[in-house]
């Protein structure tokens, strides 16, 4: 067994040999001896190691007791004291690999301290596992560089080596290239070329959250919960998040080939998509032909969503209630979803964040001055709703504010911070986890609806099934009035109506909205 001796020794002439020379005396083991300064000019540390059984150790107090240089000794026990190990490394690196070498050290804190022409010397202090690794990691990369089948320059071996690093951590931790960081960039610009879809890791396969209405992908028939097989002929199988997003962003009417598995379907099948200018518009919203009832789609959480919201409730100071639709919603901005929550609940906490380190850990509470609706609320969700949709419907369903209707959702409960390591490249690091006021975690689990509606068209009854509806017979004669003259007020009127109102016949086709609907009238007549 080891034992480390911390020593306070008199300052004079001739006393570490005279400790050095007790253990050579006694045959001993010096397993490392360093001496240091102590704020007392008069006195020295000395922390000895030893190694060997407890009854020699203990053999060996005694015996630096009766030395009258020693005037204090502490045996330092492991779990209750903080031990470090130095090594220094001398690595073979020409002045175009150092950056890289750099970045790798900045990985362990190690410290490069002499730079030569060929070499660098780095420093590194900690435990010996994490001298080990470092070793390790050093020894593979030089391995691969000399060895390796293929010419493979050293950044390119120092990127793989961080990419395979963040990968094995966590399904949403990654490395950014130089080309990955500027797409990011690019991409909370708000317009990007791609194919407008958000994509995560599900069970170690490329699975898309959600399709953004409108795009590309939507318009393509592309379902949340598609597993994304083949980029362009390419398996997706190992690769990253961002490598994927890559691959699929591109100029826009530029074409790409992706390879689906579907739930339903016998084999994967091939979509062909032509890539488009992204625009993503938050949030929109509605009234319900007929029901007084405000329907608020929120596609995203960018930063304009809680103005947005907050504007559409005020235009709508009569409804007799709300739908809130976070359907394959893939999240986006924390305090927006916070604020959005603030909105309808008026005391307690919203979400917490918990990490590894206490300064990672924060609550988010509500604000009775910051609320603004008491009205009926209905949250619609699927497995397209993610991260910042499902800490909104699972907050309103833990504080029993809004009736959450549809499918679980994604399951994506944690946090993601960009690191830089220098101007061009960058880690994405999942630093926390969310919990609901509950304390439930939505890591993995998702949000489970209070009712679950499976998606599809309003069953009709067979003696509905030939009469006509007024409404119907309304735009009926609208449309046929349109047809004679295309420019009359009639016309007008339509596109202002369809812009503004979901019309009873997008209602009939969507039965989770018509359950949401119903939802609400009874939530309506228990507030009276």
């Amino acid at each position: 067994m080891r034992r480390v001796f911390s020593l306070i020794v008199d300052n004079s002439v001739g006393v570490l040999s005279r400790v050095s020379g007790l253990f050579s005396r006694r045959g001993y083991n010096i397993d490392s001896l360093t001496v240091g300064q102590t704020a007392d000019p008069r006195f020295s540390r000395m922390t000895v190691v030893s190694i060997g059984d407890e009854d020699t150790l203990d053999q060996i107090v005694k015996q630096l007791r009766k030395l009258e240089d020693v005037r204090d000794i502490k045996v330092l026990e492991e779990g209750k004291s903080v031990f470090r190990e130095i090594v220094m490394i001398k690595v073979k690196a020409n002045a175009s690999q150092r950056q890289d070498i750099a970045a790798l050290c900045d990985i362990f804190r190690a410290t490069i301290v002499d730079v030569a022409k060929d070499c660098l010397t780095v420093m590194l202090t900690g435990d010996n596992s994490k001298l080990e690794a470092l070793s390790k990691l050093t020894k593979t990369i030089s391995t691969v560089e000399k060895y390796y089948v293929d010419d493979i320059k050293f950044k390119e071996i120092i990127d793989k080596a961080i990419a395979g690093l963040m990968q094995n951590l966590d399904a949403h931790s990654s490395f950014l290239n130089e080309k990955a960081y500027k797409d990011m960039q690019v991409q909370t610009s708000g317009e990007f070329g791609g194919l407008g879809i958000t994509v995560g890791m599900k069970d170690s396969a490329l699975t898309v959250i959600s399709p953004i209405e409108d795009t590309p992908a939507d318009k393509a028939g592309i379902k949340a919960g598609d597993i994304i097989l083949r980029i362009d002929g390419n398996s997706t199988i190992g690769t990253t998040i961002d490598e994927a997003v890559n691959k699929m962003r591109g100029k826009p009417k530029t074409p790409i080939t992706i390879t689906i598995l579907r739930k339903g379907e016998q084999k994967p099948f091939d979509v062909k998509i032509i890539r488009d200018l992204i625009k993503v518009e938050s949030v929109y919203a509605k009234m319900i032909e007929n029901e007084n009832i405000l329907y608020i789609r929120v596609t995203n959480f960018d930063k304009n969503v809680v103005t947005k919201v907050k504007d559409a409730i005020k235009e709508h100071p009569k409804a007799n209630g709300i739908i809130l639709d976070l359907r394959n919603n893939p999240g986006g901005l924390l305090n927006q979803a916070v604020d959005l929550v603030d909105l309808f609940v008026d005391n307690g906490i919203i979400v917490s964040q918990k990490g590894r380190d206490a300064s990672e850990n924060v609550e988010y509470k509500a604000s009775a001055s910051k609320t603004l609706s008491k009205l009926p609320l209905v949250v619609l969700v699927n497995g397209g709703s993610a991260s910042a949709s499902e800490i909104v419907s699972g907050s309103l369903q833990d504080h029993k504010r809004a009736v959450i209707i549809g499918e679980n959702t994604f399951g994506k409960g944690s946090v993601q911070v960009i690191l830089p390591i220098d101007d061009t490249e960058a880690l994405r690091l999942t630093i926390a986890r969310y919990y609901l006021p509950s304390g439930r975690t939505i890591q993995a689990v998702g949000v489970t609806p209070d009712v679950v509606v499976h998606p599809g068209k309003v069953p009709q009854s067979d003696d509905s099934a030939f009469s006509i509806k007024e409404s119907e017979l309304k735009a009926h004669l609208k449309s046929e009035l349109n047809k004679i003259n295309p420019t009359s007020e009639g016309n007008k009127t339509e596109a202002k109506d369809d812009k503004n109102i979901i019309t009873q016949k997008k209602v009939d086709e969507d039965i989770q909205l018509k359950t949401a609907i119903d939802t609400i009238k009874i939530l309506k007549i228990k507030q009276q």
